[in-house]
């Protein structure tokens, strides 16, 4: 078996000696970017009092540290094809340990600038990397557990870094959001030096570099990136850089795939999603990013912002409903996609998806975490069975000779798709609000009975001795508009689940159309 450069050029499988080495290199490169990525976002609100940043300052901190992972995610497949593995992961790994060891200890903000966005291009080797470890260094019968524990990582710390950060913060302190690195990012280098065969570099691809296409894509999609994050709080087309940056990013794009069509050695060809199953497949991958939304950020973004909990004691109930029982379902989404067509499991999932978005609309202001028990159950379903298939679809459809531009269109897929998700829900959630807060308004005045009722009970308990204080009274107006605001969130909510809801029928009207997989090695027949 072989797998192929870009160029159509089979390479041979170098298989390893020690693929358990390789594979624990694979589960715990994975973890290490979901949990670092996921404990930046978590974690930000107290990060910036530690550091003492204002809200702006924060929110492109965490901007700068994840659009580089954008930027160099794409081009990190054809480096780990071109000069092995090895040297891709091991030196990134011990400088990615330096940085998050420095972090901490630096107070200048445009010093930390640098550090996270250095971060996080180091970040972004790690997943792909990864990825080409599965295709180049592993046994065919490996590569559906290994892409598990991809899809593994991907939900297991969206859900347990809310209790991780919470461990963190009130046990060990702040800094172990970055110095948990020191010990995890240089386990990588070592596995992977001890596990995967040494390989020299490919002299024919370096030659053949696309530099062109790898440049186009990777800044056009950290140009779009940064539009999307940085486009709630500009306020999209009232700002100047949001637009400027989605138009660049939208002509540098293009110019990448006028590049791919024109170049003699593409690097990640067009070809690759130009046939039907594979497009879908891509589309179905942005249904699974609205459907999954339910779980991975709005029963967290609830729990903090109307039940006001923090994370410590959000962290708890999330691990246990969303984080555990993928332990069980993975394995069994692995037998299933091992035996039976991948859309069967996609089918499970995007209907588990929609179950648990249907539930999580019922929302009022009195769910506790406890509430959110079975939306998270049916959501680790949807979770463990969908993406895995997904992925595993795509390469059974895929012509094996393009197997690193397979790679940087998942990933830049992956990290786009979740991230363009995120920000316009973040979007959606406060227009929602505000037209909620307008709507609940409209039946609040002060020739209202009802209104007046509720602003005296509301006074008497701020009145003491005199009933007639002013103060009582203006406490009792604010009281009032208090609860107008948590049940315009609380709808905001709502219709945010209903959202996924939709997202996860889309899904299924997709999944309908597409065909089966070519019968192969990731094909059951």
């Amino acid at each position: 078996m072989s797998v192929a450069t870009q160029n159509g050029s089979a390479a041979p499988v170098r298989v390893c000696p020690r693929p358990a080495l390789v594979g624990a290199a694979v589960l715990l490169g994975s973890f290490l970017v979901g949990f670092d990525t996921r404990l930046l976002a978590i974690s930000l609100p107290d990060l910036r009092g530690a550091f003492g940043l204002s809200y702006d300052q924060g929110a492109w901190l965490s901007t700068v540290a994840t659009a580089p992972q954008i930027l160099i995610a794409p081009a990190v497949a054809w480096l780990a094809a071109t000069f092995g593995v090895r040297r891709v992961l091991f030196g990134p790994s011990l400088v990615y340990a330096a940085v998050s060891f420095a972090i901490p200890q630096v107070a200048d903000w445009r010093l930390l600038l640098v550090l996270h966005g250095l971060r996080g291009l180091l970040l972004g080797v790690f997943i792909p990397a990864t990825i080409m470890i599965v295709f180049r260094n592993l046994p065919l019968r490996w590569w559906v557990p290994a892409f598990a524990i991809y899809a593994f990582r991907l939900a297991f710390s969206q859900s347990a870094g809310i209790a991780i950060v919470g461990f963190y913060e009130t046990r060990l302190g702040w800094q172990w959001v970055y110095w948990q690195d020191i010990v995890l990012a240089p386990a990588i280098g070592v596995l992977v030096s001890l596990g995967a065969p040494r390989e020299t570099t490919d002299r024919g691809l370096l030659e053949r570099a696309d530099w062109g296409g790898m440049a186009l894509l990777g800044t056009g999609s950290a140009a779009i990136y940064v539009a999307l994050d940085q486009g709630d709080r500009l306020d999209w087309a009232q700002s100047g850089l949001v637009i400027t940056l989605l138009a660049a990013g939208a002509a540098l794009l293009a110019g990448f795939f006028l590049n791919e069509a024109r170049v003699r050695h593409p690097w990640a060809s067009h070809r690759v999603v130009a046939t039907r199953n594979i497009l879908l497949a891509f589309v179905l991958i942005l249904c699974f990013d609205v459907a999954s939304v339910s779980g991975s950020f709005l029963v967290p973004g609830f729990l903090a912002a109307v039940a006001q909990l923090r994370p410590e004691q959000i962290g708890g109930p999330v691990f246990a409903g969303a984080a555990l029982p993928l332990v069980v379902l993975m394995p069994l989404a692995v037998v299933a996609v091992r035996r039976f067509d991948a859309r069967l499991s996609m089918l499970a999932g995007f209907a588990a998806f929609a179950v648990a978005g249907r539930m999580g609309a019922q929302v009022t202001h009195e769910w506790t975490a406890a509430d959110f028990l079975p939306v998270m159950l049916v959501q680790s379903v949807g979770q463990a069975f969908t993406f895995l298939a997904a992925v595993i679809y795509i390469l059974a459809n895929s012509d094996p000779k393009m197997a690193t531009a397979t790679a940087a269109y998942v990933q830049v897929l992956r990290l786009g798709g979740a991230e363009t998700t995120l920000s316009l829900m973040t979007t959606f959630l406060r227009h929602r609000e505000q037209l909620h807060s307008y709507l609940i308004g409209l039946h609040v005045s002060a020739a209202s009975p009802a209104a007046g009722a509720a602003i005296g009970a509301l006074s008497a308990r701020f009145a003491g001795a005199d009933p007639s204080s002013a103060l009582a009274g203006a406490r009792g107006v604010a009281g009032l508009a208090a609860l107008v605001a948590r049940e315009a969130r609380v709808m905001a909510y709502s219709d945010a689940f209903l959202a996924s809801f939709w997202g996860a029928l889309a899904g299924l009207v997709i999944l309908a159309l597409m065909g089966p997989a070519p019968a192969g090695p990731l094909a059951p027949r």
